[in-house]
């Protein structure tokens, strides 16, 4: 099928190479020339594992272009993708200004045979019926100028271009999407025409067919259809709930230290109840990244426009910014008086295999750990392997762990990358004025850190 995907972040680009690599002409449409330019060159502008290698075999293949020419990729595509940035504003509302400029785009070049509009971005429920009436809105200037060219006046549509929009949520994870799109738990797709249901459903056969998958011998991927309300509501409440799992076994957690209670045995032992389930039940310093944080509050924002007040999203969110600063309590109990101390964080980006530092929690760690008066130093394999800094202030980011380690009196596990399980820690250990091992994920062998030499303090353990 033709398929044309508009904005080339971490939705976008991996659903565009993915597509792509199953087999459809896919053009990735971003108006970055820059970066255009850095993916005709086969240059992924994300660190993705697996995702280089999806672009240069589609792009061998000829199934995957890029450019910055939206009208071209309108008028190749059947099936269009919105896959544009939706961030969160002051208010925790949605910022949908993007979604609304390539809509309306859409609607500017739309011409010729019928085609599915796909919201792709985290859009605010009720947006299918809304970036329609943009779409219409596009044909309807595109018109106006068309017959005014002609010295004439456009005040109705005679001919609206067939199109519908379907509401078609993500639930990749940062770090895992390439997987994730092969190996999906589901596919949601909402919208009111058959048709264009249809044509999803064949656009994703190879998926739900499972022709791609890791394991070829499951059933077919489930597909719920539904309307559009419902599939956008989907996608918040899935992040919502998952977030609110993640503060539920942070505070069980806070209560465990307090009692002498042990969060990793507590969390195996509640996680073996098929009812609850063991994922999203790793005690930590919270969430963070591009999705949670921001799926939650325009939930609660969107409760809020409809007068409900949501205490438990609410407490959810409270939660976790409390939580973010569990790591700098845990310094003070152990070192009493930061300042003029040196803290090194291990890991930088808010999960790991990715390189994403939005709202990360070591943005908070180092924006108190300096207040307290504290020296900052950090590691991590994306920003040392890159050279990227993301705008850090206020911390030295080191090129590998045993200089982060060198002269530091404690350390703080911040991302669990899984090379941080095998670092030589008894070499660290031995370059700290104090070996202290603060671990914010509870992620690394408590009795080989102790053999090591360090002080080990995990949460809630």
């Amino acid at each position: 099928m033709r398929v044309c995907v508009i904005g080339t972040g971490y939705v976008g680009l991996v659903t565009g190479a993915c597509l792509a690599h199953i087999g459809h002409h896919v053009i990735c449409v971003d108006n970055n020339e820059e970066k255009v330019k850095l993916m005709k060159a086969g240059q992924s502008p994300i660190f993705e594992p697996g995702l280089t290698e999806i672009m240069h075999s589609a792009m061998q293949a000829g199934t995957l272009e890029f450019t910055t020419d939206i009208g071209g990729g309108v008028a190749h595509g059947e099936i269009l993708f919105i896959a544009v940035g939706t961030p969160p504003l002051p208010t925790g509302e949605s910022d949908t200004r993007y979604v609304e400029a390539v809509a309306r785009s859409i609607g500017a070049h739309l011409d010729g045979g019928y085609k599915v509009i796909v919201n792709k971005s985290t859009v605010p429920i009720g947006s299918g019926d809304w970036v329609r009436m943009i779409v219409l809105d596009g044909i309807v200037e595109r018109q106006k100028v068309l017959v005014g060219a002609g010295g004439g006046e456009v005040t109705t549509l005679e001919s609206v271009p067939a199109f519908d929009v379907v509401s078609n949520p993500e639930f990749l994870r940062e770090g895992c999407a390439v997987y994730d799109t092969f190996n999906p738990d589901r596919i949601v797709l909402g919208g009111s025409s058959s048709k264009a249901i249809a044509m999803m459903q064949e656009l994703y056969a190879p998926i739900i067919e499972r022709q791609y998958a890791e394991d070829k011998s499951l059933p077919p991927v489930p597909v719920l259809a539904t309307d559009i309300s419902s599939a956008e509501m989907i996608k918040y409440a899935a992040n919502a709930f998952l977030a609110t799992k993640i503060s539920f076994i942070n505070e069980v957690a806070n209560i465990c230290d307090r009692v002498g209670a042990d969060v990793t045995q507590v969390a195996k032992g509640i996680g073996l109840d098929s009812r609850i389930g063991n994922k999203f039940l790793q005690a930590g310093i919270g969430w963070g990244g591009s999705c949670f944080p921001k799926d939650v509050s325009a939930l609660i924002h969107t409760a809020d426009d409809y007068g409900y007040d949501t205490h438990l999203l609410k407490a959810a969110v409270s939660v976790n910014q409390r939580q973010r600063l569990i790591a700098v309590e845990k310094l003070q109990q152990v070192l009493k008086i930061l300042k003029g101390k040196t803290v090194g964080l291990l890991g930088l980006t808010f999960k790991p295999d990715t390189d994403d530092m939005r709202d990360a929690p070591a943005l908070n760690l180092i924006e108190h750990l300096n207040r307290l008066g504290a020296k900052v130093k950090a590691y991590d394999p994306i920003v040392a392997q890159s050279g990227m800094r993301h705008g850090l202030t206020g911390v030295l980011v080191e090129t590998d762990p045993e200089r982060l380690a060198d002269g530091c009196d404690a350390l703080v596990l911040v991302t669990d990358w899984q090379q941080f399980r095998n670092l030589d820690y008894n070499k660290m250990a031995s370059l700290m004025t104090n070996p202290v091992m603060i671990d914010g994920r509870n992620y690394l062998d408590r009795e080989a850190l102790q053999q090591a030499g360090f002080y080990y303090v995990g949460v809630g353990r």
